[in-house]
């Protein structure tokens, strides 16, 4: 399991996806329910949708590590995780609407290369699944 690339590339997109909670994508003013402005840090847990896109990334890509022996699902399911990643920056963005000033934080990066690892992990699953292929062609 660990000898396989894929795996490393899984580990770091959950891995990247659970530091999203800590660390923040944007942060800037936000004005609160008494008209003042207030500092404010946007990570995965500020907006319900993102903390459960996060949560199901992170534990879609965990699973996909414990699946090895079946290729297919296993490129199905980072396939999928890689779309739900993809989904989640989206609703990063769309929640910027509510800042009216502030800057992307340089831990923006981490939700960023989520969806990177994920497309190199399907690339070394699908790679292992042709070797096994043409393995089976030469019996």
């Amino acid at each position: 399991m660990i000898q396989r690339i894929q795996t490393v590339w899984l580990f770091l997109s959950a891995l990247f996806a659970a530091l999203t909670y800590k660390f923040p994508f944007y942060t800037g003013n936000v004005i609160n329910k008494e008209n003042v402005q207030v500092y404010e840090k946007l990570v995965a847990s500020s907006s319900f949708l993102v903390l459960i896109f996060t949560a199901a990334v992170v534990g879609g890509t965990i699973y996909t590590i414990f699946i090895y022996k079946n290729r297919k699902q296993q490129i199905w399911l980072t396939v999928a995780s890689a779309g739900l990643s993809i989904i989640n920056i989206i609703l990063y963005f769309s929640e910027l609407t509510k800042f009216i000033s502030g800057n992307m934080a340089l831990t923006s990066v981490f939700a960023l290369a989520i969806p990177v690892f994920l497309l190199l992990a399907i690339n070394g699953i699908w790679k292992d699944e042709k070797l096994v292929k043409s393995l089976d062609r030469l019996r």
